[in-house]
Protein backbone atom coordinates (compact mmCIF):
# COMPACT_ATOMS: atom_id res chain seq x y z
CA UNK A 1 0.00 0.00 0.00
CA UNK A 2 1.17 3.31 -0.92
CA UNK A 3 1.83 6.35 1.92
CA UNK A 4 1.69 9.71 1.15
CA UNK A 5 2.55 12.02 4.00
CA UNK A 6 0.89 15.78 2.80
CA UNK A 7 1.35 19.29 4.64
CA UNK A 8 5.03 17.98 6.32
CA UNK A 9 8.14 20.40 7.54
CA UNK A 10 10.38 18.11 5.69
CA UNK A 11 14.17 16.89 7.38
CA UNK A 12 15.64 15.47 4.73
CA UNK A 13 19.25 15.09 6.52
CA UNK A 14 20.88 15.63 3.02
CA UNK A 15 22.02 18.65 3.40
CA UNK A 16 25.02 19.88 2.50
CA UNK A 17 27.32 23.01 3.40
CA UNK A 18 24.79 26.20 3.61
CA UNK A 19 21.76 24.65 1.76
CA UNK A 20 18.29 24.90 3.27
CA UNK A 21 17.44 21.75 5.82
CA UNK A 22 14.19 21.50 5.66
CA UNK A 23 11.17 22.22 3.61
CA UNK A 24 7.53 22.02 3.47
CA UNK A 25 6.65 19.52 1.40
CA UNK A 26 4.99 15.87 0.86
CA UNK A 27 6.64 12.42 1.10
CA UNK A 28 5.28 9.48 -0.76
CA UNK A 29 6.23 6.22 -0.46
CA UNK A 30 5.49 2.93 -2.82
CA UNK A 31 6.36 -0.76 -1.68
CA UNK A 32 9.56 -0.25 0.22
CA UNK A 33 10.84 2.95 -0.96
CA UNK A 34 10.64 6.62 -0.87
CA UNK A 35 9.34 7.36 -4.58
CA UNK A 36 8.24 11.14 -3.97
CA UNK A 37 9.75 14.25 -2.03
CA UNK A 38 8.54 17.77 -3.49
CA UNK A 39 7.36 20.95 -2.71
CA UNK A 40 4.91 20.45 -5.51
CA UNK A 41 1.45 20.26 -4.58
CA UNK A 42 0.81 19.54 -8.15
CA UNK A 43 3.37 16.29 -8.08
CA UNK A 44 1.58 14.94 -4.64
CA UNK A 45 -1.58 15.07 -6.69
CA UNK A 46 0.03 13.74 -9.52
CA UNK A 47 1.04 10.87 -6.87
CA UNK A 48 -2.00 10.53 -5.07
CA UNK A 49 -3.92 9.59 -8.17
CA UNK A 50 -1.14 7.39 -9.62
CA UNK A 51 -1.77 5.45 -6.12
CA UNK A 52 -5.56 5.05 -5.54
CA UNK A 53 -6.43 3.68 -2.51
CA UNK A 54 -3.22 5.07 -0.65
CA UNK A 55 -2.96 5.99 3.44
CA UNK A 56 -2.50 9.73 3.26
CA UNK A 57 -1.36 11.38 6.47
CA UNK A 58 -2.13 15.07 6.91
CA UNK A 59 1.13 16.31 8.64
CA UNK A 60 0.04 20.18 9.41
CA UNK A 61 2.54 20.80 12.21
CA UNK A 62 3.94 18.08 12.30
CA UNK A 63 7.94 16.90 10.71
CA UNK A 64 8.67 14.29 8.56
CA UNK A 65 12.40 12.94 9.06
CA UNK A 66 14.91 9.55 8.59
CA UNK A 67 14.24 7.38 11.31
CA UNK A 68 17.12 7.06 13.97
CA UNK A 69 19.13 4.19 14.10
CA UNK A 70 20.74 2.99 17.09
CA UNK A 71 24.56 1.45 16.41
CA UNK A 72 25.22 -0.57 19.54
CA UNK A 73 22.12 -1.98 22.39
CA UNK A 74 21.56 -4.82 24.54
CA UNK A 75 18.06 -5.11 23.86
CA UNK A 76 17.15 -7.91 25.82
CA UNK A 77 18.62 -6.50 28.80
CA UNK A 78 15.48 -4.93 29.42
CA UNK A 79 14.41 -7.43 32.00
CA UNK A 80 17.46 -5.91 34.05
CA UNK A 81 16.86 -2.31 33.82
CA UNK A 82 17.03 -0.65 37.02
CA UNK A 83 18.36 -4.10 38.50
CA UNK A 84 21.57 -2.62 39.83
CA UNK A 85 22.22 0.90 40.03
CA UNK A 86 25.06 2.96 41.40
CA UNK A 87 27.61 -0.11 42.38
CA UNK A 88 30.83 -0.18 41.16
CA UNK A 89 31.46 -1.89 37.67
CA UNK A 90 33.21 -5.03 38.57
CA UNK A 91 31.14 -5.92 41.53
CA UNK A 92 27.52 -4.94 38.99
CA UNK A 93 29.11 -7.56 36.66
CA UNK A 94 29.46 -10.31 38.59
CA UNK A 95 26.86 -9.88 41.37
CA UNK A 96 24.52 -8.89 39.60
CA UNK A 97 24.36 -8.67 35.81
CA UNK A 98 25.88 -11.76 35.07
CA UNK A 99 24.23 -14.27 38.09
CA UNK A 100 20.94 -12.91 36.22
CA UNK A 101 22.09 -13.88 32.50
CA UNK A 102 22.80 -17.33 33.47
CA UNK A 103 19.29 -17.78 34.71
CA UNK A 104 17.91 -16.41 31.92
CA UNK A 105 16.04 -18.45 29.12
CA UNK A 106 16.17 -18.40 25.22
CA UNK A 107 12.44 -17.25 25.89
CA UNK A 108 13.21 -14.69 28.53
CA UNK A 109 15.97 -12.90 26.16
CA UNK A 110 13.01 -13.29 23.20
CA UNK A 111 10.79 -11.08 25.78
CA UNK A 112 12.99 -8.56 26.91
CA UNK A 113 14.12 -8.04 23.10
CA UNK A 114 10.31 -7.57 22.30
CA UNK A 115 10.00 -5.05 25.24
CA UNK A 116 13.48 -3.06 23.71
CA UNK A 117 12.25 -3.32 20.38
CA UNK A 118 8.79 -2.17 20.89
CA UNK A 119 10.57 0.98 23.64
CA UNK A 120 12.87 2.15 20.62
CA UNK A 121 9.90 2.06 18.02
CA UNK A 122 7.87 4.15 20.33
CA UNK A 123 11.24 6.28 20.61
CA UNK A 124 11.75 6.62 16.59
CA UNK A 125 13.78 4.13 16.32
CA UNK A 126 13.78 2.39 13.01
CA UNK A 127 17.46 0.11 13.17
CA UNK A 128 19.29 -0.84 15.56
CA UNK A 129 22.70 -3.12 16.15
CA UNK A 130 22.27 -5.41 18.77
CA UNK A 131 24.70 -7.66 20.81
CA UNK A 132 23.64 -10.29 22.98
CA UNK A 133 22.83 -13.68 23.43
CA UNK A 134 20.19 -16.23 21.78
CA UNK A 135 20.10 -14.00 19.44
CA UNK A 136 18.71 -16.56 16.90
CA UNK A 137 15.79 -16.71 18.89
CA UNK A 138 15.10 -12.81 18.02
CA UNK A 139 14.78 -12.82 14.58
CA UNK A 140 11.57 -13.99 14.32
CA UNK A 141 10.88 -11.12 17.33
CA UNK A 142 12.46 -8.68 15.07
CA UNK A 143 10.72 -9.67 11.43
CA UNK A 144 7.31 -9.59 13.48
CA UNK A 145 7.38 -5.71 15.23
CA UNK A 146 8.88 -4.77 11.79
CA UNK A 147 12.38 -2.92 12.96
CA UNK A 148 15.32 -2.90 10.94
CA UNK A 149 18.14 -4.68 12.77
CA UNK A 150 21.35 -6.15 12.57
CA UNK A 151 22.03 -8.88 15.80
CA UNK A 152 25.04 -9.39 16.45
CA UNK A 153 25.77 -13.07 18.62
CA UNK A 154 27.62 -12.22 20.99
CA UNK A 155 30.29 -14.65 22.63
CA UNK A 156 33.38 -15.04 25.21
CA UNK A 157 35.90 -18.00 25.43
CA UNK A 158 33.59 -19.50 27.82
CA UNK A 159 30.57 -19.82 25.48
CA UNK A 160 32.23 -19.80 21.66
CA UNK A 161 31.06 -23.08 21.26
CA UNK A 162 27.72 -22.61 22.18
CA UNK A 163 27.10 -19.61 19.67
CA UNK A 164 28.64 -20.60 16.52
CA UNK A 165 25.97 -23.30 16.17
CA UNK A 166 23.23 -20.42 16.65
CA UNK A 167 24.98 -17.92 14.56
CA UNK A 168 24.57 -20.07 11.51
CA UNK A 169 20.96 -21.09 12.53
CA UNK A 170 20.44 -17.26 12.97
CA UNK A 171 21.73 -16.67 9.62
CA UNK A 172 19.37 -19.45 8.05
CA UNK A 173 16.71 -17.98 9.89
CA UNK A 174 17.39 -14.00 8.74
CA UNK A 175 17.79 -15.08 5.04
CA UNK A 176 14.22 -13.98 3.98
CA UNK A 177 14.33 -10.61 5.37
CA UNK A 178 16.13 -7.99 4.13
CA UNK A 179 15.39 -5.90 7.39
CA UNK A 180 17.49 -8.33 9.17
CA UNK A 181 21.70 -8.73 9.26
CA UNK A 182 23.29 -11.03 11.50
CA UNK A 183 26.50 -9.96 12.88
CA UNK A 184 29.72 -12.23 15.29
CA UNK A 185 30.21 -10.68 18.63
CA UNK A 186 33.04 -11.33 19.90
CA UNK A 187 32.56 -9.33 23.60
CA UNK A 188 36.00 -7.82 23.73
CA UNK A 189 39.20 -7.37 23.07
CA UNK A 190 40.20 -8.68 27.14
CA UNK A 191 37.57 -11.37 27.24
CA UNK A 192 37.70 -13.08 24.37
CA UNK A 193 41.48 -14.67 23.65
CA UNK A 194 43.09 -13.99 19.98
CA UNK A 195 42.07 -17.87 18.65
CA UNK A 196 38.73 -17.03 19.24
CA UNK A 197 38.44 -13.95 17.67
CA UNK A 198 39.84 -15.70 14.63
CA UNK A 199 37.56 -17.95 14.89
CA UNK A 200 34.32 -15.83 14.50
CA UNK A 201 36.35 -13.43 11.89
CA UNK A 202 36.51 -16.47 9.76
CA UNK A 203 32.40 -17.49 9.82
CA UNK A 204 31.82 -13.38 9.50
CA UNK A 205 33.82 -13.82 6.09
CA UNK A 206 32.11 -16.99 5.17
CA UNK A 207 28.84 -15.21 5.24
CA UNK A 208 30.16 -11.33 4.57
CA UNK A 209 28.82 -10.72 8.22
CA UNK A 210 29.78 -7.78 9.82
CA UNK A 211 31.78 -7.63 13.25
CA UNK A 212 30.83 -5.52 16.22
CA UNK A 213 33.10 -5.35 19.46
CA UNK A 214 33.62 -3.32 22.60
CA UNK A 215 36.66 -1.32 22.34
CA UNK A 216 38.90 0.85 25.27
CA UNK A 217 35.62 0.51 27.10
CA UNK A 218 37.55 1.11 30.24
CA UNK A 219 40.91 2.04 31.68
CA UNK A 220 40.35 -2.08 33.08
CA UNK A 221 40.62 -3.15 29.49
CA UNK A 222 43.50 -1.28 28.62
CA UNK A 223 45.52 -2.24 31.06
CA UNK A 224 44.76 -6.31 30.92
CA UNK A 225 45.35 -6.06 27.42
CA UNK A 226 48.73 -4.18 27.46
CA UNK A 227 49.40 -6.77 29.76
CA UNK A 228 48.29 -9.82 28.48
CA UNK A 229 49.91 -8.11 24.07
CA UNK A 230 51.95 -5.10 25.19
CA UNK A 231 49.34 -3.30 23.02
CA UNK A 232 46.52 -1.03 22.98
CA UNK A 233 42.95 -2.75 22.34
CA UNK A 234 42.93 -0.96 19.06
CA UNK A 235 46.64 -2.07 18.05
CA UNK A 236 46.07 -5.72 19.06
CA UNK A 237 42.62 -6.11 17.32
CA UNK A 238 44.39 -4.56 14.17
CA UNK A 239 47.11 -6.85 14.28
CA UNK A 240 44.69 -9.79 14.28
CA UNK A 241 43.10 -8.33 11.33
CA UNK A 242 39.76 -7.19 12.83
CA UNK A 243 39.32 -3.91 11.91
CA UNK A 244 37.64 -2.81 8.40
CA UNK A 245 34.78 -1.25 6.95
CA UNK A 246 32.09 -3.95 8.58
CA UNK A 247 33.30 -3.77 11.95
CA UNK A 248 31.35 -1.74 14.62
CA UNK A 249 33.57 -0.89 17.78
CA UNK A 250 31.61 0.45 21.02
CA UNK A 251 32.69 2.84 23.15
CA UNK A 252 36.27 3.55 21.74
CA UNK A 253 37.13 5.81 24.74
CA UNK A 254 40.72 5.41 25.96
CA UNK A 255 42.22 5.21 22.56
CA UNK A 256 45.39 6.87 21.50
CA UNK A 257 45.97 9.42 18.84
CA UNK A 258 47.83 6.66 16.67
CA UNK A 259 44.62 4.64 17.62
CA UNK A 260 42.17 6.93 16.43
CA UNK A 261 44.09 7.53 13.03
CA UNK A 262 44.05 3.76 12.49
CA UNK A 263 40.22 3.47 13.34
CA UNK A 264 39.98 5.97 10.35
CA UNK A 265 41.86 4.49 8.22
CA UNK A 266 40.60 1.20 8.16
CA UNK A 267 37.24 2.17 8.21
CA UNK A 268 35.55 1.20 11.39
CA UNK A 269 32.39 2.32 12.53
CA UNK A 270 32.69 4.03 16.32
CA UNK A 271 29.33 3.35 18.34
CA UNK A 272 29.59 6.66 20.87
CA UNK A 273 27.38 5.58 23.53
CA UNK A 274 27.45 8.99 26.32
CA UNK A 275 25.12 7.83 28.89
CA UNK A 276 25.94 4.46 29.28
CA UNK A 277 29.76 5.62 29.71
CA UNK A 278 29.14 8.78 32.11
CA UNK A 279 26.88 6.45 34.58
CA UNK A 280 29.59 3.27 34.83
CA UNK A 281 32.10 6.41 35.25
CA UNK A 282 33.80 4.75 31.92
CA UNK A 283 35.04 7.99 30.55
CA UNK A 284 34.67 10.71 27.63
CA UNK A 285 35.10 9.07 24.07
CA UNK A 286 37.07 11.81 22.44
CA UNK A 287 34.37 12.18 19.08
CA UNK A 288 36.04 15.68 18.18
CA UNK A 289 39.20 14.19 17.56
CA UNK A 290 37.84 11.03 15.88
CA UNK A 291 35.53 13.32 13.92
CA UNK A 292 38.60 15.57 13.22
CA UNK A 293 40.82 12.26 11.65
CA UNK A 294 37.68 11.22 9.53
CA UNK A 295 36.58 8.21 11.31
CA UNK A 296 32.96 7.25 11.16
CA UNK A 297 30.89 8.16 14.60
CA UNK A 298 27.47 6.91 15.42
CA UNK A 299 25.52 7.00 18.40
CA UNK A 300 23.92 3.55 20.56
CA UNK A 301 22.53 4.07 23.63
CA UNK A 302 23.81 0.89 25.05
CA UNK A 303 21.96 -1.37 27.48
CA UNK A 304 19.22 -0.24 29.91
CA UNK A 305 21.18 -1.50 32.69
CA UNK A 306 23.91 1.27 32.23
CA UNK A 307 21.55 3.78 30.87
CA UNK A 308 18.94 2.94 31.70
CA UNK A 309 16.47 3.16 28.61
CA UNK A 310 16.81 3.12 24.92
CA UNK A 311 16.37 6.95 23.45
CA UNK A 312 17.58 7.73 21.32
CA UNK A 313 16.94 11.74 21.28
CA UNK A 314 18.21 11.39 24.43
CA UNK A 315 21.24 9.85 23.45
CA UNK A 316 21.92 12.76 20.67
CA UNK A 317 21.63 15.09 22.69
CA UNK A 318 23.80 13.95 25.91
CA UNK A 319 26.53 13.65 23.10
CA UNK A 320 26.13 17.01 21.84
CA UNK A 321 26.38 18.55 25.40
CA UNK A 322 28.84 15.90 26.78
CA UNK A 323 31.29 17.12 23.23
CA UNK A 324 30.98 20.71 24.43
CA UNK A 325 31.67 20.19 28.09
CA UNK A 326 34.52 17.38 27.69
CA UNK A 327 36.53 19.77 25.14
CA UNK A 328 35.72 23.50 26.57
CA UNK A 329 34.44 24.60 23.08
CA UNK A 330 30.53 25.66 22.59
CA UNK A 331 30.64 25.42 19.31
CA UNK A 332 32.19 21.13 19.57
CA UNK A 333 29.82 18.79 17.56
CA UNK A 334 26.87 21.10 16.71
CA UNK A 335 23.12 20.12 16.64
CA UNK A 336 23.49 19.31 12.60
CA UNK A 337 26.55 17.17 13.00
CA UNK A 338 24.92 15.05 16.49
CA UNK A 339 21.85 14.18 14.36
CA UNK A 340 23.55 13.29 11.44
CA UNK A 341 25.85 10.44 13.80
CA UNK A 342 22.24 9.25 14.47
CA UNK A 343 21.02 8.92 11.01
CA UNK A 344 23.13 8.92 7.95
CA UNK A 345 26.27 7.93 9.22
CA UNK A 346 24.28 5.27 12.01
CA UNK A 347 22.51 3.92 7.86
CA UNK A 348 26.64 3.76 6.85
CA UNK A 349 27.40 1.66 10.05
CA UNK A 350 24.87 -1.02 9.23
CA UNK A 351 26.44 -1.36 6.10
CA UNK A 352 23.91 0.79 3.43
CA UNK A 353 24.82 2.94 0.98
CA UNK A 354 24.61 6.97 1.08
CA UNK A 355 21.55 7.51 -0.01
CA UNK A 356 19.60 4.43 1.09
CA UNK A 357 19.02 4.96 4.24
CA UNK A 358 19.40 7.14 7.06
CA UNK A 359 18.12 10.26 4.54
CA UNK A 360 14.64 11.21 2.85
CA UNK A 361 15.59 11.13 -0.69
CA UNK A 362 13.59 9.63 -3.54
CA UNK A 363 15.12 5.87 -4.27
CA UNK A 364 15.68 5.65 -0.49
CA UNK A 365 14.75 2.66 1.57
CA UNK A 366 11.44 4.44 3.26
CA UNK A 367 12.43 4.46 6.87
CA UNK A 368 10.52 7.42 8.77
CA UNK A 369 9.25 8.84 11.62
CA UNK A 370 6.99 11.96 12.09
CA UNK A 371 7.55 14.07 14.65
CA UNK A 372 4.66 16.21 16.34
CA UNK A 373 6.06 19.58 16.79
CA UNK A 374 3.29 20.58 18.91
CA UNK A 375 4.27 20.26 21.77
CA UNK A 376 5.63 22.98 24.45
CA UNK A 377 8.96 21.99 24.56
CA UNK A 378 9.44 22.17 20.77
CA UNK A 379 8.18 25.81 20.08
CA UNK A 380 8.52 28.36 18.62
CA UNK A 381 10.93 27.00 15.96
CA UNK A 382 13.34 28.95 15.29
CA UNK A 383 15.04 26.02 14.42
CA UNK A 384 13.80 22.42 13.71
CA UNK A 385 17.62 20.63 14.07
CA UNK A 386 18.15 22.47 17.50
CA UNK A 387 14.80 21.76 18.91
CA UNK A 388 15.19 17.91 17.98
CA UNK A 389 18.50 17.86 19.09
CA UNK A 390 18.26 20.02 22.10
CA UNK A 391 14.60 19.43 23.09
CA UNK A 392 13.42 16.45 21.17
CA UNK A 393 12.06 13.37 23.33
CA UNK A 394 10.79 10.01 22.34
CA UNK A 395 7.45 10.76 23.04
CA UNK A 396 7.59 13.62 20.42
CA UNK A 397 7.04 10.22 17.65
CA UNK A 398 3.75 9.96 16.56
CA UNK A 399 4.04 7.43 13.73
CA UNK A 400 6.59 5.70 12.02
CA UNK A 401 7.29 3.72 8.90
CA UNK A 402 9.94 0.67 8.36
CA UNK A 403 10.48 -0.86 5.54
CA UNK A 404 7.12 1.17 3.51
CA UNK A 405 4.88 -0.76 6.36
CA UNK A 406 3.55 1.58 9.09
CA UNK A 407 4.66 0.09 12.34
CA UNK A 408 3.58 2.94 14.57
CA UNK A 409 0.46 5.19 14.12
CA UNK A 410 -0.84 7.52 16.99
CA UNK A 411 1.71 6.09 19.10
CA UNK A 412 0.59 2.39 19.12
CA UNK A 413 2.90 -0.19 18.23
CA UNK A 414 1.31 -2.55 15.25
CA UNK A 415 0.33 -6.12 16.54
CA UNK A 416 1.41 -5.44 20.42
CA UNK A 417 -0.63 -5.30 23.49
CA UNK A 418 1.24 -3.26 25.61
CA UNK A 419 -0.47 -4.47 29.38
CA UNK A 420 0.22 -8.22 28.51
CA UNK A 421 3.45 -7.09 27.82
CA UNK A 422 4.72 -5.53 30.58
CA UNK A 423 2.80 -8.91 32.78
CA UNK A 424 5.01 -11.04 30.65
CA UNK A 425 8.12 -9.42 31.88
CA UNK A 426 6.92 -9.12 34.91
CA UNK A 427 6.67 -12.03 35.94
CA UNK A 428 10.11 -13.38 34.04
CA UNK A 429 12.32 -10.82 35.96
CA UNK A 430 10.44 -11.86 39.47
CA UNK A 431 11.31 -15.92 38.18
CA UNK A 432 14.98 -15.28 37.15
CA UNK A 433 15.53 -12.69 40.43
CA UNK A 434 14.14 -15.87 42.49
CA UNK A 435 16.34 -18.45 41.01
CA UNK A 436 13.88 -20.58 39.57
Amino acid sequence: MAILFSNATVLPMTAAGNAPRTFAGWVGVDGNRIALVTESETAAAEFRAAHPGLREFDCRGKLVMPGLVNTHCHAAMTLQRSLADDIALMEWLHDYIWPFEARQTADDVALGMTLGVVEMLLGGVTSFVDMYYFENRCVETVERLGIRAMLGCNYFDSNVDEVMPQVEEAVRLAAGCDRVQIALAPHSPYTVSPENLLRGKRLADKYGLHLMIHISETQDEVRIVREKYGKTSVEHLDGLGLLGPKTIGAHCIHVTDSDIETLAARGVAVSHNPQSNMKISSGVAPVERMRAAGALVTVGTDGTCSNNDLDMFEEVRTAAFLQKSATGDPVALPAWEALRLATVNGARAMGYADGELGVVREGALADLIVVDLQKPHLQPVNDVVSNLVYCGKASDVDTMVVDGRIVVENRCVAGVDLPALYAGVAAAVARIKAGR
